[in-house]
C-alpha cells in the first residue's frame, strides 16, 4: 500500500501546528461567544463573528505578501471608522499592528527563499543609535510602567521595515502605478468623504451613540472674533486631526503623482487628477488653517521643484506646466462649486482663514502661531527638571489613554505642544540631537536620489516622497509629535522611502529592456556613465542633456 506523504509548510493552514492553533482558536471562540451572549454585549459577539474573516485574510497575506501591503494600507485608512462605529474597541486599535506584523513574516519568509536584494539603508547608522536610545529610555526611573515605553517603540519603530517592503515592491514600475492607482481611488473616497462631511454637518459618518472620548474629537467646530463658525471634518477617521494629516500627505503625493503620468506619457491620468481636486477642496473645507498653510506652501515648494527638474532643452517643460495649470485649474472649479452651491459653508472658511492669517488682521494670529507659541513651547521642555535625561520613552506619546485604561497607571503630566519638546521631555537633550542627526541623514540620502534623477519622467515622484519625507521630520515635528506619531504618515513615511531608494534603478532597467527589444541602438530612456556623459534622446521621453 502506497503512502501519501504530505508536508505542509509552517504558515499554512493545513499544517498539524496550524491546525491545532485552530482548534484552540474555536474552543477559545466558543467560550467568548458564550460569555458575549450571557452578558449581551453585541460588540463583542460581532468581532468574534469577524474572527473567520480575520484569519482567511491572515492566510491570503502570509501566502502573497504584495496582496497582503494592499490589504494594509486599506486598513490603515479604513479602521477608525470601524472603531468609532464599534464603541472604539482595542482590539480594533491593535489590528493594524497585528497585520503588518503578518506582512513582515510573510515577506521576509518570501525574501529568505529567494535570493534577498541588497539593500542597505543609507541612514542606519544614525538610525540604529536613536533606537538604541529610545531603547534605554524604555527603563527611565521617572516613567511609571515600562508598558509607555513599549508603546513609544511601537509608535516610533514598529513601521520602519516598510522601507524594505517598499524598496522590494517598486522593483516594477508597473506595480508602484498600479498602487498608486489604488491610492488615488482610497484618497478620492476619504477626501470625497471629508468633504460631503463638511457640508452636511457630525450628523454624517458619525454614530449618535459615539463614546465620550472620541466625541469631542468628532464635533470640532472652529470659529472666529466675528463670529464665523464652520465644523472641522472627521470623514472616516475619529479625529478631525487625522483627516488633516492625510490631506496633507495626499496633496503632495497626488502633485507627484499627476506630473509623474504625464512626463511620462501615461494616458490613463483622469483618476489621479480627480483625487488632486478633490483633495485640494477637501483642504479649504476642512477650516484647519495648518492644512491650508501646508498645502499652500507644499504646492509652491513642488511647482518651483517641478520647474527646476524637468528638463528644459527638449521642451519637456511644457507638460510641466500644463500640469500645474490644470492642477490649478480643478482647484479652482472645486470650489467655484461649492460657492455656487453652498456659498455659507465656504464663506465660514474663507472668513476663518483671512481673519486668523492675514497679517493686516486685527485677530490675525499668523505670527503667535508659527513663531512665537512653537518657540515659547520648545523652551518650556527645558523647564522640567529631567530635561537632561527625559521621563522615558513614550510618557508623551499618542495611544497612552489604552494604558491608562488596561492597567490605571497614567503617565506623569509632562509634555508641550513641540514635537522637539517632547524628544527632550521623553529623551533628554540627547533625544533630540540624535533625532536632527538621522532626519538630515535621511533628507540628504534622498536628496541624492531627486538631484540623480532631474530630467527624468520619474523626478516628479522622487521630488513629492523627498518633500514629505523632509516636512514629517522637520517642521511639522518642531510644531508637534501628533503628524509623525500619526500611524498613517508613518506608515507612508517609511514605505515611500523604500520606493524612492528603488527609483533610482528605474532609468538603468528600462535601458536595459529597451536595448533587448529595440532594433535601433538608441535606447528609449538612457542616462549618463562616467565614460559618455552625454544622454540620447528617446523616442518615448527625451532625456535632458544636463551633465550628471
Amino acid at each position: 500500500m502506497k503512502v501519501l506523504d504530505r508536508t505542509y509548510p509552517l504558515w499554512s493552514f493545513r499544517s498539524p501546528l496550524a491546525l491545532f492553533g485552530q482548534l484552540i482558536l474555536v474552543l477559545l471562540a466558543a467560550y467568548l461567544a458564550a460569555d458575549a451572549i450571557v452578558s449581551n454585549n453585541s460588540v463583542n459577539l460581532l468581532l468574534l463573528g469577524a474572527l473567520p474573516l480575520v484569519l482567511v485574510l491572515a492566510d491570503s497575506i502570509l501566502n502573497n505578501w504584495r496582496r497582503g501591503l494592499y490589504f494594509f494600507v486599506f486598513w490603515l485608512l479604513f479602521e477608525d471608522f470601524i472603531r468609532k462605529y464599534l464603541g472604539n474597541n482595542m482590539a480594533i486599535y491593535f489590528v493594524k499592528d497585528a497585520l503588518v506584523i503578518i506582512l513582515y513574516l510573510s515577506f521576509f519568509r518570501n525574501q529568505l527563499a529567494k535570493k534577498l536584494d541588497k539593500f542597505h539603508l543609507p541612514f542606519r547608522v544614525p538610525l540604529l543609535l536613536f533606537l538604541w536610545l529610545c531603547l534605554l529610555q524604555v527603563f527611565n526611573p521617572g516613567s511609571p510602567s515600562f508598558l509607555f515605553g513599549l508603546l513609544g517603540l511601537k509608535i516610533n519603530f514598529l513601521y520602519v521595515p516598510l522601507i524594505y517592503i517598499g524598496y522590494t515592491f517598486a522593483k516594477s514600475e508597473e506595480e508602484v502605478r498600479r498602487l498608486l492607482s489604488f491610492l488615488s481611488v482610497l484618497i478620492l473616497i476619504v477626501a470625497g468623504l471629508g468633504l460631503a462631511q463638511a457640508i452636511i454637518g457630525p450628523s454624517f459618518l458619525n454614530p449618535q451613540n459615539l463614546q465620550e472620548d472620541i466625541r469631542q474629537l468628532s464635533t470640532l467646530y472652529r470659529t472666529t472674533a466675528s463670529g464665523a463658525m464652520a465644523y472641522r471634518p472627521t470623514s472616516v477617521f475619529v479625529s478631525s486631526g487625522r483627516l488633516q494629516d492625510f490631506l496633507e500627505l495626499s496633496w503632495i503625493l497626488c502633485l507627484g503623482h499627476c506630473a509623474y503620468l504625464v512626463l511620462r506619457g501615461i494616458r490613463k491620468r483622469a483618476l489621479a487628477f480627480a483625487a488632486l481636486a478633490v483633495v485640494g477642496a477637501a483642504s479649504v473645507m476642512s477650516a484647519s488653517r495648518g492644512v491650508f498653510m501646508w498645502n499652500s506652501g507644499s504646492a509652491l515648494v513642488m511647482t518651483a521643484g517641478l520647474l527646476w527638474g524637468s528638463p528644459w532643452r527638449q521642451r519637456e517643460t511644457i507638460k510641466v506646466l500644463r500640469t500645474i495649470q490644470r492642477a490649478a485649474l480643478l482647484t479652482g472649479i472645486g470650489l467655484f462649486l461649492l460657492l455656487t452651491i453652498f456659498p455659507e459653508e465656504l464663506g465660514s472658511r474663507l472668513a476663518i482663514y483671512s481673519e486668523t492669517l492675514l497679517p493686516d488682521s486685527p485677530a490675525s494670529e499668523l505670527v503667535h502661531r508659527t513663531q512665537t507659541y512653537p518657540l515659547q513651547q520648545l523652551q518650556f521642555a527645558f523647564e522640567h527638571p529631567r530635561w537632561p535625561i527625559g521621563y522615558g520613552t513614550g510618557v508623551c506619546g499618542l495611544g497612552l489613554q489604552y494604558i491608562v485604561r488596561l492597567t490605571g497607571t497614567r503617565p506623569p503630566q509632562v509634555g508641550v505642544e513641540s514635537g522637539m519638546g517632547n524628544l527632550v521631555v521623553e529623551l533628554g537633550v540627547l533625544g533630540l540631537v540624535l533625532w536632527i542627526i538621522m532626519g538630515l541623514a535621511i533628507v540628504l540620502s534622498a536628496w541624492k536620489i531627486v538631484n540623480g534623477l532631474r530630467g527624468s519622467p520619474w523626478f516628479p515622484l522622487a521630488f513629492s516622497i523627498f518633500l514629505y519625507a523632509t516636512l514629517l521630520l522637520f517642521p511639522m515635528m518642531f510644531f508637534g509629535t501628533s503628524a509623525y506619531q500619526d500611524f498613517i504618515l508613518n506608515a507612508f513615511l517609511w514605505l515611500l522611502l523604500g520606493v524612492l531608494y528603488r527609483l533610482k534603478s528605474w532609468p538603468k532597467a528600462l535601458q536595459a529592456a529597451t536595448a533587448q527589444t529595440a532594433p535601433a541602438p538608441s535606447p528609449l530612456w538612457s542616462i549618463p556613465s562616467p565614460a559618455s556623459p552625454a544622454i540620447s534622446a528617446g523616442a518615448e521621453f527625451p532625456a535632458s542633456s544636463r551633465q550628471p
